[in-house]
């Protein structure tokens, strides 16, 4: 289930015997993301088990740093069984003492009122989901194709802290439209400020604030849709962008910061001008931008992407989009 929500071969995986020996702390450079997987519920060693998972869950969220902390539990019950087991009940019971804890029913093939025996047993989850990790086949010929994936994302990313969102966007794949929605909820942020910029009445002071909010933005996509983030990435991507938008907007810029050198009304003028100009660009750069990124992931969840082929495919993109605008203020 972990291999199929973050497209990565993360865990190991077998058959007949339990794979984990203890819980191990899975991490993979450019996931930033942390996973604990316990071993089984064995019942010789359950007491440790319990005992060892919440020393680790109590040690953690004593760090000062947040991002060390275990934000949500994911409690795996397989369906086959068609019960809930007492250690179940008792290691739900400790997890949901310290953070919130997902019931999740993998290997779902047929509810029969199983889901909801789950909840009454489980009541402190914050929701059961119904998950098939892989595709399978019955003896019959009939296909059982993945499901629950993205429900199981969509409430994890409900329940963690507001601060691990982005973190969550970053590492799975199975949910490519939470990943642009975190990624719009920067581009809105960077606009908002963008604008603030723009307003200020001191003449030419917007120039030199709006750059880096708008490479602050390309950053923090760039990191939500979990792709490398290096100083020559981001400089590919924003010599690309300037590149195409660059001689109009530092036209704008000048007309609009002139108007500012003129007092009183010329002051404010050019302010709300240059503040709906400059929030505009930012904005136009940063959708194109998620537009771009969507469309690689979009047709290869895996795609690993060169900074110069994104570029390139940002720049033809903010070229139509500039074409476009030309058109329709000709006509």
């Amino acid at each position: 289930m972990i291999n199929a929500v973050f497209q990565r071969n993360l865990a190991e995986t077998g058959h007949g015997r339990p794979v984990t020996q203890n819980t191990r702390e899975i991490t993979r450079d450019g996931v930033p993301i942390t996973i604990f997987d316990t071993r089984g519920l064995e019942v010789s060693q359950f007491d440790e088990t319990l005992s060892e998972l919440e020393k680790l869950i109590t040690e953690r969220g004593r760090d000062r740093d947040s991002s060390r902390h275990v934000h949500v539990a994911w409690l795996c019950i397989h369906e086959d069984g068609r019960r809930v087991e007492d250690a179940e009940v008792e290691l739900h019971n400790m997890l949901s003492k310290h953070v919130p804890v997902i019931t999740v029913i993998t290997k779902a093939r047929s509810d029969n009122g199983f889901r909801a025996e789950v909840l009454r047993l489980l009541p402190e989850s914050r929701n059961v989901i119904r998950v098939r990790a892989i595709h399978e086949e019955l003896d019959d010929g009939h296909p059982l194709n993945p499901m629950g994936l993205d429900s199981l994302i969509e409430l994890t990313s409900e329940v963690i802290p507001e601060g691990q969102r982005r973190a969550l966007a970053a590492a799975q794949k199975a949910n490519l439209n939470y990943t642009k929605s975190q990624a719009h909820k920067i581009v809105a942020g960077a606009a908002t400020a963008a604008a603030a910029a723009g307003a200020s009445p001191i003449p030419f002071s917007d120039a030199a604030i709006l750059a880096p909010i708008q490479v602050g933005m390309i950053a923090g996509i760039t990191s939500v849709f979990g792709l490398e983030l290096s100083t020559g990435t981001l400089s590919t991507l924003v010599t690309s962008a300037l590149g195409v938008g660059g001689a109009t907007l530092m036209g704008r810029t000048i007309v609009v910061n002139a108007m500012k050198l003129i007092p009183g009304a010329g002051t404010v003028a050019g302010g709300a001008i240059s503040a709906a100009t400059a929030s505009t660009i930012t904005v136009g750069l940063g959708e194109a931008y998620i537009a771009v990124l969507a469309e690689i992931f979009s047709a290869d969840p895996d795609a690993e992407p060169s900074a110069t082929d994104i570029a390139e495919r940002l720049k033809q993109r903010m070229l139509g989009e500039r074409a476009d605008d030309l058109a329709g203020a000709s006509s």
